[in-house]
């Protein structure tokens, strides 16, 4: 048999490396979905996230720190940057190993806050289970961009005004309506009287032709 050389070893070695470590690179803690409890927002609204952290990890993971960065604008165009903090008092969270855990994270906008799409940074810190050391050392810090749409303020005042304005609608149509139903009986009294005063001439004429025709002698 030949003998291999260093840069053939190194061939075959780091290929066989490569596939020992896959299997541990493909294992993370991950985020796999944030949805918000609305579809849209107010300005100055409070809302909350619900954020689902998945372990797939060999051991049981406990998430440490859970936070929501905003980077966006007020209205006027000044940046508007801040971070939202998951109850500090309610973690470490444990996740069992293969288990989902979702957590709610809430958030308040401000008042001045510009309408439109925004996307959030949200972003997990955990620790993973050592059964060897019997500790907890650092693990992943899985992110996730769910986009939050913020309602512009003039909408409620567009909606309250069409609201206003189907309601005169409504009356409008009422009104025409009534008036309608006066005309009609308006031009039915015309007619009926018009009838009746020809009614009360042809008795008027009969009543007279009846006077004329001269009595029979007795």
């Amino acid at each position: 048999m030949t003998k291999l050389n260093k840069k053939q070893l190194l061939i075959i070695i780091i290929p066989l490396a490569l596939l020992t470590f896959i299997p541990l690179i493909a294992q993370a803690t991950e985020i796999t979905t944030c949805t918000f409890n609305k579809t849209a927002y107010n300005q100055g609204e409070t809302g909350y996230t619900s954020v689902t952290i998945y372990n797939d990890k060999d051991d049981k993971i406990r998430v440490t720190e859970l936070t929501a960065h905003i980077d966006y604008y007020y209205e006027g165009e000044t940046a508007y940057i801040q971070t939202f903090y998951y109850p500090t008092t309610d973690l470490p969270i444990e996740i069992q190993q293969g288990q989902t855990e979702i957590l709610n994270l809430p958030f308040t906008l401000p008042n001045n806050i510009a309408p439109g799409y925004t996307t959030l940074l949200v972003k997990a810190k955990t620790e993973q289970w050592n059964n060897n050391s019997e500790t907890w050392i650092s693990s992943e810090h899985p992110t996730y961009q769910p986009t939050l749409y913020i309602e512009s303020p003039y909408k409620q005042q567009f909606e309250d005004q069409q609201a206003t304005n189907d309601q005169l609608q409504e009356q409008i149509q009422e009104l025409q309506a009534i008036n309608t139903t006066t005309t009609n009986l308006m031009y039915l009294l015309g007619g009926t009287a018009i009838i009746f005063a020809v009614i009360m001439m042809f008795l008027l004429i009969l009543n007279r032709k009846a006077r004329v025709i001269p009595q029979p002698a007795v």
